[in-house]
């Protein structure tokens, strides 16, 4: 795998502090205690959680974390509207020279793999999105569609799971456009010329899937159902991005009676389960990240490591 930028870079390049991991492994808590010791913004690399109205059910940070340290990326995007990879490399690139204009550091923070490749990573210029294919795909079942992506572009197919339609919807779109497959284009692509200090958060498995439960509950006594409820009402529908955020789907189908709330925060679970694996096999590819094992420790404790680590590489 192609090394994405690092330390090792020139010193006129802007540091950035990378932060990442599954869901569910603590990255706000100790990322917010970090930027509070070597004065940071965070910019959030979370997916889905650029959207506007979807507080609880991409466990947002709350008021308090967000009013104790500067955040880029929340909120930003109506739910009405998409967003995608290309569009947060360039509003991260922004961000960051900002950050680094005030005097502070820039915090990458998230889970959100396909939105922290684009920026470590890097993104082909691929062609525009086409409203016609899109709207064609649209129609076509999940299997079909991956089973073409399978015949056209087996690579991208192995690194894409069956259910994610917005990327094989996208992988699908630039072979039709271009005639080459996307895995043959991706690397093109270039990181962002910046110094990543990029460190991973793990838990234990057991741990971790107890951390879901409970986050999921917590959602559920904070106010989800209202949350979706009122998103509803205003007219999100499947056929809208932002719909496609484990806890939506699942919180309609008990607001209009074919689930029940306890069937549906097992499928919540268990969808959540899912993407935390497939997330931490898609971080594990990358050589360049310095794991910290979080498992049984305190937000603080894990924010010492962190910190000792970003200063470490900038002596």
């Amino acid at each position: 795998m192609r090394p994405h930028a690092n330390t090792a870079g020139s010193a006129s390049e802007p540091g950035v502090l990378v932060v990442l991991g599954s869901t569910a492994t603590g990255k706000t808590a100790a990322s917010v205690t970090v930027a509070k010791r070597i004065e940071g913004e965070i910019i959030s690399a979370d997916s889905r959680a650029f959207f506007a109205g979807l507080d609880i059910v991409t466990a947002r940070p709350t008021l308090e974390e967000q009013s104790s340290i500067p955040h880029h990326g929340l909120g930003i995007v109506p739910w009405t509207l998409s967003y995608d990879a290309m569009a947060f490399r360039r509003d991260v690139s922004r961000w960051v020279l900002e950050i680094v204009g005030r005097n502070r550091v820039p915090m990458l923070v998230g889970g959100g793999t396909l939105y922290v490749g684009a920026v470590l990573r890097g993104l082909f210029e691929g062609p525009s999105r086409s409203e016609v294919l899109r709207s064609q795909m649209a129609q076509q079942a999940m299997d079909t569609l991956y089973g073409r992506l399978l015949a056209v572009d087996p690579e991208a197919a192995r690194s894409i799971h069956p259910n994610d339609r917005l990327r094989v919807e996208r992988a699908l779109e630039v072979f039709a456009t271009t005639g080459q497959p996307i895995s043959a284009l991706q690397p093109l692509a270039e990181p962002l010329p910046f110094r990543f200090t990029v460190v991973g958060l793990r838990r234990e498995r057991t741990e971790h899937r107890a951390a879901i439960v409970s986050r999921t509950r917590r959602m559920i006594d904070t106010g989800l159902l209202d949350e979706v409820r009122t998103l509803l009402a205003a007219g999100l529908s499947p056929q809208h991005q932002a719909y496609r955020t484990i806890g939506i789907p699942e919180m309609a189908a008990v607001i209009d009676g074919r689930m029940s709330l306890d069937k549906a925060v097992d499928r919540m679970v268990t969808q959540t389960w899912a993407l935390a694996r497939r997330q931490n096999a898609w971080f594990k590819r990358d050589r360049n990240v310095h794991w910290i094992e979080v498992t049984g420790r305190m937000a603080d404790d894990v924010a010492d490591t962190i910190v000792s680590r970003w200063r470490g590489e900038r002596r």
